[in-house]
């Protein structure tokens, strides 16, 4: 039997966020098991790559792959099915960006730990983590995210 793993993905789009981030977790769901969802959350653009606000959510996600089978497998074809153009411009509009956060307990990358659009979602359905070098919450650092950026919840549901 396969030993299963729990990961934790963000998504984001700017591009007809409204039907891409639900058909995104939808394929995700044909390739493993969609757990807890966060609420949808609208932000504006970050790092001045144009395009309209973003629509920012995290799942929890059960999966028999490795991270990279999972990334190389699962998460780059489902973004190239859904139209994502990778550019040099990391901060290009783009239909679909999907992220792992966490990979059985252990984060994965720091660089998103600054992001409140990737932060705040992950903290509604992950809230205990601890980072590994400040030792603080998800939590702690989303409400401290929270309160430098502008957020809204968005009712759209992703399960």
């Amino acid at each position: 039997m396969n030993e299963l793993h729990l990961a934790y993905l963000s998504l984001g789009s700017n591009i007809e966020p409204e039907s891409n981030l639900p058909k995104a977790a939808r394929l995700l769901a044909q390739h493993g098991q969609v757990g807890k969802i966060s609420s949808v959350w609208e932000t504006k653009p970050v790092g001045g790559g144009g395009g309209g606000n973003y629509l920012n959510a995290c799942l929890e996600y059960e999966t028999s792959l490795s991270q990279t089978a999972l990334k190389e497998n699962v998460l780059r074809p489902i973004e190239t099915q859904l139209g994502r153009k990778r550019s040099a411009d990391k901060f290009a509009p783009r239909t679909i960006d999907i992220d792992i956060l966490v990979f059985d307990g252990e984060i994965v990358g720091e660089r998103w730990l600054a992001q409140a659009f990737v932060v705040v979602p992950l903290a509604e359905i992950l809230p205990e983590i601890q980072t590994p070098a400040a030792g603080e919450t998800i939590q702690e650092i989303a409400a401290r995210l929270r309160r430098e950026v502008w957020m809204e919840t968005r009712p759209l549901a992703l399960g």
